[in-house]
């Protein structure tokens, strides 16, 4: 397999710096160069077309964003940015998520040459997701939904999602209606980013978005998003379900871990939930989705065409966890007719 061919874009010298030592240890990965600015990357595209960009914080003639809207309308290359989220920088990244960035790696405030050689094995295998995703013009279709609302009593949604969720959760909310079942999701993303990241949704769809808090009812029409670094797991009490956080340890190197929702998913709902695993890399929520379709869960998982990295859909397949497979535009339609 040829190795990624990754270019790095930024203004600031020492963070170009670090990102290429961490990048270069790979061998997976094809360093091109780091460059500072807009113009210097637009002609090394020009010269040769890299399979993904690592975007710093910006150039010294535009800043990040505006490089990426760039580099999006000249030519389609998916774009992995490592950005500050203090401040504005959440909003920031959010944005640039919009525009089409496949993912976002939190840098601190202070002490990134650290951070980077601590996150090294993480910051390359994002960044080959990123390679691996590739340009996919218009590969999100409008959904069609037959009219009428959605879920039967008791019914509850567990959705996890990794490198491409963004924007795949946009469609697939987007297009729930107002009386949708309750859905818990976990979204791997920086903690700065997943409150922003829940507003986001909340102005953007019919069914209310919010960030999880501990005790949560889960509620029709409303979506509970894990917070960063927080485990999300579903929990029944009373005839009720809540939504329960906890700190835990990791799994599959994430938390929040989809895997930790699935499961408790599987225990608390069994065949009143329904499970559904969308696009990323690695395996977090592949043995979640068995232990819930082994629960008599309905279990679904999006497919390649629609996924910027298929490996987390893939996993939840080889294990025979996936009762349907469908494409982003599917995926509501789906969860309705799962739930009715």
């Amino acid at each position: 397999m040829k190795p990624a061919r990754v270019l790095i874009v930024g203004s600031s010298a020492a963070v170009r710096r670090r990102l290429a030592e961490a990048l270069a240890s790979d061998p997976g990965i094809e360093l091109m160069g780091a460059v500072a600015d807009w113009p210097v990357t637009a002609r090394r595209i020009g010269d040769e077309v890299p399979d993904a960009i690592v975007l710093g914080t910006g150039g010294r003639h535009m800043d990040g964003l505006a490089l990426l809207r760039q580099t999006m309308a000249r030519r389609p290359i998916p774009v992995l940015v490592c950005s500050r989220l203090a401040g504005n920088g959440a909003e920031s990244a959010l944005k640039a998520l919009e525009l089409g960035a496949v993912g976002v790696i939190a840098l601190p405030e202070s002490g990134v040459g650290a951070f980077l050689r601590q996150s090294r094995h993480g910051l390359c295998l994002a960044a080959k997701a990123a390679a691996a995703a590739g340009p996919r013009p218009g590969r999100i279709e409008k959904p069609c939904l037959s009219g009428g609302a959605a879920a039967g009593a008791g019914r509850v949604v567990l959705v996890g999602a990794s490198t491409g969720g963004p924007e795949a959760l946009g469609v697939a909310l987007k297009a729930l209606p107002a009386g949708s079942p309750g859905l818990l999701i976990v979204q791997h993303m920086p903690a700065p980013l997943t409150a922003a990241f829940a507003r986001h949704l909340d102005g953007q769809c019919a069914i209310a978005v919010k960030e999880a808090e501990d005790g949560d009812p889960v509620l029709p029409g409303r979506a509970l998003l894990a917070p960063g670094n927080r485990h999300l797991l579903l929990r029944h009490s009373g005839g009720r379900y809540y939504a329960e956080l906890r700190i835990g340890g990791p799994r599959c190197r994430y938390r929040p871990s989809v895997d930790v929702l699935f499961r408790s998913g599987a225990r608390c709902a069994g065949p009143n939930a329904v499970g559904v695993l969308l696009t990323g890399m690695g395996s977090d929520g592949a043995r979640g989705l068995l232990c819930l379709k082994q629960a008599g869960a309905s279990t679904i998982v999006q497919d390649e065409a629609t996924s910027a990295a298929f490996a987390m859909p893939r996993a939840a397949m080889k294990l025979g966890a996936a009762a349907r497979m469908h494409p982003i535009g599917g995926i509501a339609p789906a969860i309705l007719e799962a739930c009715q």
